[in-house]
């Protein structure tokens, strides 16, 4: 089945908020820090309440991703099975800027979500520690939502580079039926020469 544009937008804007709803979630869920308990031997222990910030995190990065792989692929695919080659796009120089803004905003909100997801993890996994005063942090507060914010831009940049690629799209299609429909005129007037003569 062949997809059109409207559909490739669909999809990525789906997956973009997604991934935009799952890391203010995550955000949300997550606790100010868990409960240290002092053990013998100046061991002290964290206790965390159970948060589903990790899975949520993760989450919001696998759909990111989806949101950036769909994005990538609806500006190149050959929508009506007509191809048209990627440098005609890059020529536009709205659209390899918004394409570049993309592609950053993308890497940064990957950042800005995984470094707290994984920290998460860390704090959740390694809950002994040697030091009677240790606090028992947790990841630092706003990086998820931050991330989210930046999840939901590059999917809202993903859409206006497509938006772009289509209008380069068209203007390379008109111009090659243009230079085809020449040749027609050119050739049909040199037969209708020979004919007179």
């Amino acid at each position: 089945m062949a997809l059109t544009i409207k559909q490739m937008a669909l999809i990525v804007s789906l997956f973009g908020v997604l991934s935009f709803i799952f890391g203010v979630v995550a955000e949300n869920k997550k606790p100010a820090s868990g409960t240290p308990v002092t053990g013998k031997d100046g061991v002290t222990s964290c206790k965390f309440s159970s948060d589903p910030t990790v899975v949520l995190g993760y989450l919001s990065v696998a759909f990111l991703l989806a949101s950036t792989v769909a994005g990538y692929r609806s500006l190149f695919y050959p929508y009506k099975g007509q191809s048209v080659p990627q440098g005609v796009f890059f020529k536009n120089t709205s659209f390899l800027v918004f394409f570049n803004i993309a592609v950053f905003s993308t890497g940064l909100a990957a950042a800005m979500l995984l470094w707290p997801t994984i920290t998460e993890q860390i704090h959740l996994t390694h809950k002994v520690h040697h030091e009677l005063d240790y606090a028992c942090p947790t990841a630092k507060t706003g990086l998820l939502g931050g991330g989210a914010f930046l999840s939901l831009d590059s999917c809202l940049f993903w859409l206006v580079a497509l938006m772009l690629a289509d209008n380069a799209r068209e203007d390379y299609l008109d111009e090659d039926k243009d230079v085809k429909g020449d040749d027609k005129v050119s050739s049909d007037a040199f037969a209708a020469v020979d004919i007179v003569i």
